[in-house]
């Protein structure tokens, strides 16, 4: 078992404290913020303390902290002017172009020029939102929380969703965002940056609606099996019941089974321990009823 290494936050400087927190905290999704002063200069940077918090109502936060040299973000000065805020998603194929505008320039340079995206009309507000980006929230400003006074403090955004754009290239047959579609990006530590594309993504079948047994209610055999891992566990906890015997049963009659049972039938642990493999690569592609049921049948082989 590997040593644990503990710090208190106040025994470290703050860029310290800030690689430790944004390297375990992730990755994080990107706001990437089009704001506007009273003058109407426009700003757009990207920021990655940031989150959905509420969908009735529909509220975003994210968070401008202060700067080395404790300097405000133009983020932040310009939603303190007008309160309002275009958050707009970054996928791939913008995502070097999302770098760029992260760079400090002056309160008068626009980013969208420095960036080369394309400024869209907002509808509801005044700041344009970024026309290449997959999904774009045009939202107001409902309050700014400063958590602090020094560098690296945070001041928090809460923004209300007032009107939403899609490209509908990244939307399934069914009307719904699809994540496959979506190619996006996450913020990681340092300059790392992950991307949510391919063999990144998968899916985790879960009951929303009834309650998983949990793995307290699997047989102590599965519980304990030096074969199936913490993630395989927690996929057969997620059943909502485990299989019947007659369903335990039939599944001694799968042809792989069926074949195990012929090769090791001299040899019961082997076989055990075999029928918890192919359980397992079973459960992994998805059969979780299956997976289980073969692990019910070796439960019964003494």
């Amino acid at each position: 078992m590997s040593t644990t290494m503990t710090i208190d936050p106040s025994s470290i400087s703050q860029p310290e404290l800030h690689s430790y927190l944004l390297t375990a905290v992730a990755p994080r999704p990107i706001c990437f913020a089009s704001t506007i002063d009273k003058e109407g200069n426009i700003n757009l940077s990207p920021f990655s303390f940031f989150n959905v918090f509420s969908s009735n109502p529909p509220i975003m936060v994210f968070s401008p902290a202060r700067g080395r040299g404790n300097t405000l973000k133009h983020s932040l000065l310009n939603t303190k002017e007008v309160p309002e805020v275009v958050i707009n998603i970054v996928d791939f194929p913008i995502v070097e172009q999302m770098s760029l505008s992260s760079t400090a320039y002056e309160k008068d340079v626009n980013e969208f020029v420095k960036s080369g995206l394309t400024a869209a009309p907002s509808e509801k507000v005044k700041p344009p939102r970024v026309a290449e980006s997959p999904v774009s929230f045009e939202c107001t400003v409902d309050k700014i929380i400063e958590l602090g006074n020094t560098p690296g403090a945070g001041n928090l955004i809460i923004a209300k969703v007032e009107l939403i754009h899609i490209q509908e290239k990244f939307l399934n047959d069914t009307g719904k965002l699809d994540p496959l579609k979506l190619d996006l990006v996450g913020r990681m530590g340092g300059s790392w940056y992950t991307r949510a594309s391919g063999d990144s993504l998968f899916e985790i079948p879960k009951p929303i609606q009834t309650k998983g047994i949990g793995v307290d209610n699997l047989p102590e055999g599965i519980r304990n099996s030096t074969i199936l891992t913490g993630n395989n566990l927690g996929r057969l906890g997620n059943l909502e019941k485990l299989p019947s015997s007659s369903e335990v049963n039939a599944i001694a009659e799968d042809d792989e089974v069926v074949m195990l049972h012929k090769k090791l039938k001299e040899n019961p642990i082997k076989l055990k321990e075999e029928l918890h493999w192919i359980s397992q690569k079973i459960l992994e592609s998805g059969e979780t009823v299956k997976a289980i049921s073969i692990l019910m049948h070796a439960e019964k082989i003494n």
